[in-house]
């Protein structure tokens, strides 16, 4: 089989995924099984048709795989729509590819973006909850979207009606021009489709102020019921953590929170009353172990303790791997080691020190003074009594209880019942 080039745009290893991409319908299992068997998209997609029936293909996918023509059509209206500017194509193995992605088990081999693709590669905060929210949870979520925009973080939803819209509208309510477009919009159709017709609107902005919206779906596809979970995936997979405001327990939603724990972040949830069914979902995830929130600054503080400690702990393993090849030559004792991770990789908020009290945020106007900050990074927002602050900073108690004073009359803690915690 010979694909005809309509321009260099794109690489005959990348019009070999697209073929695969198409002739599997998008299909992440028969992909990767194709993969897997062949090496490699070239060799897979040159294979017979028998070949792919031996490994189980899906027989609608063994139909297509018998027109290399209409493939070929196809990516060519792909490749002149790239050409005219309607969309972007990254592919897994470009530096652009979000890097958090890689990690989550069954990572789209492409992605289509509309917009700044380089809000991709920066510290995304996913925010999800009912298509039919109360007031008081829109305006918790707008609210919330605009704190964590400001503070440096990528918001990251579904473009769904509800909670998803006021979370991308919330990031996008920045006067400052320099926080304006920190939102990524995570799609269930193809790239070129508007569903509902009402987002266009939505989508306009978004990519108008400089954000970016993405879809591993060929353009052309029509929303169905197992495209949304497949973008849920995406989203928690984008996302340092996940913050549900409000969802009932059958809903996307939680399937996107089960997602993230799945992956290993954490997962937030915000209360409501008890007679809110519309919040059950979320009293629910706190039943299971979720992190009850009443502030963004909270989920700031939680994220940036364990990056702090993810790079900690990769960078005592990259040194006790280097310390296995130690030799007797001193050259090579004192190299550093050479890879690097995804993590690495992250591109972290503006306020980059992974330090709470430097984190740029619209209620940092009190900066805690250098002398006191050991202390401050070791309180959260439930409270710690003064012996296992005692332990946690190794200092006297007179010297603690002093410092102690100090934050509490700079007005950045409180104490309640004998126990120290941020407000």
């Amino acid at each position: 089989m010979t694909m005809t080039a309509v321009s260099s745009l794109l690489t005959d290893d990348q019009r070999a995924i697209l073929a695969l991409w198409y002739e599997v319908n998008a299909s992440l299992s028969s992909y990767h099984k194709l993969i897997t068997s062949f090496g490699d998209a070239q060799l897979a997609w040159q294979a017979k048709v028998e070949a792919w029936r031996q490994l189980g293909i899906h027989h609608t996918h063994l139909k297509r795989h018998e027109q290399p023509e209409q493939t070929c059509a196809n990516i060519d209206k792909i490749q002149q729509s790239l050409i005219a500017g309607r969309y972007g194509l990254l592919f897994a193995d470009q530096p652009d590819y979000p890097a958090q992605l890689s990690q989550i088990y069954d990572p789209p081999p492409l992605l289509f973006y509309r917009g700044d693709k380089a809000r991709l590669q920066q510290a995304q905060i996913a925010i999800v909850g009912s298509r039919k929210p109360t007031a008081h949870a829109q305006k918790i979520t707008f609210d919330m979207a605009q704190y964590l925009a400001q503070a440096g973080y990528i918001v990251t939803s579904g473009l769904a009606m509800g909670v998803d819209k006021r979370a991308h509208l919330g990031a996008l309510a920045q006067a400052d021009s320099e926080y304006q477009g920190r939102t990524v919009g995570v799609m269930g159709t193809g790239i070129d489709i508007n569903y509902p017709n009402h987002r266009d609107q939505l989508f306009a902005q978004i990519i108008e102020q400089g954000g970016c919206i993405i879809s591993e779906l060929l353009p052309h596809t029509q929303p169905h019921k197992h495209t949304f979970p497949r973008r849920n995936r995406l989203v928690a997979g984008l996302s340092l953590a996940t913050i549900v405001t409000e969802a009932k327990v059958q809903s996307g939603s939680l399937i996107t929170a089960r997602l993230t724990s799945e992956q290993g972040k954490q997962v937030f949830a915000i209360p409501s009353h008890i007679d809110n069914s519309n919040a059950e979902g979320c009293h629910h995830l706190i039943r299971e172990g979720a992190t009850l929130i009443y502030h963004p600054q909270q989920v700031i503080e939680d994220v940036n303790s364990q990056l702090a400690y993810r790079r900690h702990s990769h960078q005592a393993t990259s040194l006790s791997s280097s310390s296995t090849f130690s030799t007797n030559d001193p050259q090579l004792d004192n190299r550093q080691p050479s890879h690097s991770t995804d993590l690495d990789k992250m591109a972290v908020p503006d306020a980059s020190q992974l330090s709470p009290s430097n984190i740029k945020s619209p209620r940092s106007a009190i900066v805690v003074p250098k002398h006191l900050t050991v202390v401050y990074e070791q309180l959260d927002w439930h409270g710690q009594d003064l012996d296992a602050l005692i332990i946690a900073t190794e200092m006297t108690a007179p010297q603690l209880i002093g410092q102690l004073m100090e934050l509490e009359l700079l007005g950045v803690i409180n104490v309640q019942g004998g126990r120290y915690l941020r407000v």
